[in-house]
């Protein structure tokens, strides 16, 4: 996966992994929308008819030790995400090809946002031991209701 190179900024790139995150949900059946421009605190919309989820798509290839750090905030002049702008973010871990579908809930915590997770695809899935490896590939959570019926 080392087509990420060719590109000159992390604009370009991230434009790439909205691209290639949108392409495996359709193919994992999802029906998506795609906001016009950058002006929404999240990248893409997932259809349920009468509900919709909001996804921000990050990726990384910053490897440490046996895992990669992903950053999950905005840029530097934004305030952090919150719980009523994104519902799921998805990471992408380039060199890996491995994709994290993570509830907002389990980075948000009020106003605060676990900036930089880390995500372990090179190891076995352990899941009583990496905090976030129960979201790797995880793409049947994006169709699940959220708790206490509220909207997502």
């Amino acid at each position: 996966m080392d087509g990420f190179r060719a590109f000159k900024t992390f604009k370009e790139r991230g434009e790439w992994i909205e691209l290639r995150f949108m392409a495996e949900a359709m193919r994992h059946g999802y029906k998506l929308l795609k906001p016009w421009g950058d002006s929404r605190p999240f990248d893409v919309a997932i259809n349920f008819g009468s509900r919709i989820v909001r996804v921000q798509v990050k990726s990384t290839v910053s490897r440490v030790g046996t895992g990669y750090r992903c950053h999950f905030e905005r840029n530097r002049r934004s305030s952090p995400y919150t719980l009523k702008q994104v519902d799921f973010f998805a990471a992408c871990i380039v060199p890996e090809d491995a994709w994290y579908l993570i509830p907002a809930r389990a980075l948000v915590n009020g106003d605060h946002l676990k900036k930089g997770p880390m995500l372990c695809p090179v190891r076995p899935v352990l899941k009583d031991r990496y905090l976030y490896e129960g979201y790797r590939e995880a793409w049947g959570l994006l169709r699940a209701k959220p708790e206490g019926g509220k909207r997502c």
